[in-house]
């Protein structure tokens, strides 16, 4: 009998009814000589300290740090029940399939069960993109080795044991630390919600510091080949700040008179180019998690919950917990496929569908490029739109246009762009005009047809401009915004851009992150929870608990670039260049290292 293991109930009854198994059993269904059984996530959990050792029950400075020598798994209580069902099954089955979530931690909640029991069968894997009928039967002709995807299951031991390092000791630490200063309370310390709980502090107090600065803009209307347009001063260096805003207000009132008692302008230069700009990339996860709060103001667990709903649910769109934006090349063939899908679902989206050229390819489609997963696209199945809620309906939208965008035209427009001199004063104007809307019409709110800066007069070099009067603005400088869900999820995906340590900027890539796309959103929900984080309308906050703790921490704890480097350490894991074993004895010298110095 062959035994497939599924993460959750919902993926297994999947499964089942491709595999024609449809005899129910207690926690599994069965026939055509295959069983289909499922966890729900993770059937077990970490051992605490207190189970390795009884002394560890009370919490005591010198007792740290706790580093396991050989690790410990239970089983959850409230799934013992499920994992005896697939412990007897496992008895019985001549070979598994992992058909649990296609990534680290779907290929961990399986392992480790098969650990767990002892199992040394042969194993395969199933590797889903979506859960529609025709992409689990492309899945189950091409399973993977089981050998290829181990890597994965290395990587997903690496991450909880240094979660549990990182988390069990300084936990305790900076708790017990936290008492001796009359501090109440746990203090909560992660290997990724601290360092992302210091790009939070860090905002606040940014805004805290910053003391507005006044400056002054001079905007000239001018009249040229009978149209006004509006130039902008160009303020001198010396009469600047950094950011080339005027912050002499004697000088801009002198550049004023004298262009008002000059009265005319002459054009020095005057260039107008085309540009062409190809569509966005489909989206990733944190792409879609960021734009839908910019937009609906949804917080990025919602969001993860209602794409993985299309997914699992509804069958309308891709695996979504995907760091990639990019598309196989082999997915060309099933383009008209998801077009038909879209076209079912959405009627009223065949209008921009008929402009569409099928035969067209995007930047998207990069095998190079593509990670353990694609883009989130619509599948090639469609969907009950009717059976969405709103918010699911609006996430779909976007996904589809995000689709469809790359099948439409380049987006053309003409920038101009004019230098003019007047009474000895330099100005500056911009114009763009829409030759082409292009992809625009797929995303824009406008149809992408409205032009985003004004139009400007044919002008030519050498043309004189009639001086019609001067605006002056008085501004103030602003400081930057809290965070969002949106923008924090942005952040932690760019870790790499915090770091000033020149030795450890080196070592990151440019795109190191704190955590995945799949657990940037529960970090979040965890600071909510643990009110380290409090939310102001669509702003996150920190609180004094999280000042308090973040006063208390070493540098090193709290480094963003520290944990983005352990996450590429995890990546290489996974892709079988680094032990776990080189790994996690880093770990063990570093949580060492920051326990000695904190007690000192």
């Amino acid at each position: 009998m062959k035994l497939y293991l599924c993460e959750k109930p919902s993926q297994g009854r999947d499964i089942a009814r491709v595999l024609d198994a449809r005899q129910r059993g207690d926690g599994y269904l069965t026939g055509n000589n295959v069983t289909v059984t499922w966890g729900f996530g993770h059937l077990m959990e970490m051992e605490p300290p207190e189970n390795y050792n009884i002394k560890y029950k009370k919490w005591r400075l010198e007792d740290l740090p706790v580093i396991p020598e050989q690790w410990k798994l239970a089983i959850k209580p409230a799934t013992k029940k499920q994992f005896t069902i697939i412990q007897k099954l496992l008895k019985k089955a001549s070979s598994v399939v992992i058909a649990t979530d296609a990534d680290r931690e779907g290929e961990t909640i399986a392992r480790e069960i098969l650990e767990a029991c002892k199992y040394r069968g042969p194993v395969s894997r199933l590797w889903l993109s979506a859960l529609d009928d025709i992409s689990i039967h492309k899945a189950l002709a091409s399973l993977k080795s089981g050998e290829e995807t181990a890597p994965l299951y290395q990587a997903g031991l690496g991450r909880a044991r240094a979660d549990w390092l990182v988390g069990m000791n300084l936990t305790r630490m900076y708790t017990l630390l936290g008492q001796k200063q009359g501090q109440k309370g746990v203090f909560s310390v992660g290997r990724v919600q601290t360092p992302t709980l210091r790009l939070i502090i860090d905002r606040d107090q940014q805004i805290a510091d910053f003391v507005p600065q006044q400056y002054w803009t001079l905007a000239v209307r001018l009249i040229g080949q009978n149209k006004t347009f509006q130039a902008q001063w160009l303020a001198p260096e010396p009469v600047c700040d950094e950011e080339r805003r005027c912050i002499n207000e004697s000088a801009l009132q002198q550049a004023a008179a004298d262009m008002t008692r000059s009265g005319q302008a002459v054009v020095i230069n005057a260039e107008t180019s085309r540009i062409k700009e190809s569509a966005p990339l489909p989206l990733d996860l944190g792409t879609l998690q960021q734009i839908c709060s910019a937009k609906w103001g949804m917080g990025a667990r919602q969001v993860l919950d209602i794409a993985q709903s299309l997914y699992e649910i509804h069958k309308a769109t891709s695996y979504p917990r995907t760091d990639c934006r990019y598309l196989p090349l082999a997915m060309l063939a099933e383009v008209s496929q998801v077009f038909r899908a879209i076209q079912a679902t959405i009627p009223a989206f065949i209008p921009l569908l008929t402009q569409c050229n099928l035969q067209q390819k995007s930047r998207c489609w990069n095998d190079q490029l593509i990670t353990a997963h694609h883009a989130i696209i619509p599948t090639i199945q469609p969907a009950d739109i009717s059976k969405m809620s709103d918010d699911e309906q609006r996430v779909y939208y976007l996904i589809c246009r995000h689709y469809i965008a790359q099948f439409l035209p380049l987006h053309l427009a003409d920038k101009t762009q004019i230098l003019l001199r007047c009474a000895e004063h330099k100005l500056a104007a911009s114009g763009n005009v829409v030759v082409a809307p292009g992809w625009k019409i797929a995303l824009s709110d406008n149809g992408g047809v409205n032009n985003d800066i004004p139009s400007l007069p044919p002008l030519t070099d050498n043309m004189p401009c009639t001086v019609q009067g001067c605006d002056i603005g008085s501004q103030k400088t602003r400081p930057p915004e809290h965070y969002t869900e949106g923008t924090l999820i942005a952040a932690m995906k760019n870790a790499a851009r915090f770091v000033s340590d020149e030795r450890l900027k080196k070592r990151l890539k440019e795109s190191a992150g704190l955590g995945t796309e799949a657990t940037r959103a529960e970090i979040i929900e965890t600071l909510l929870r643990r009110g380290y984080i409090r939310k102001e309308k669509r702003h996150l906050v920190a609180t004094d608990s999280a000042r308090a703790l973040m006063a208390m921490l070493l540098d090193i704890v709290k480094d963003p670039g520290m944990t983005a480097l352990w996450e590429q350490a995890l990546d290489d894991i996974a892709a079988g260049k680094l032990p776990l074993a080189v790994f996690l004895q880093k770990q063990a010298i570093w949580i060492s290292r920051v326990v000695t110095q904190a007690r000192q």
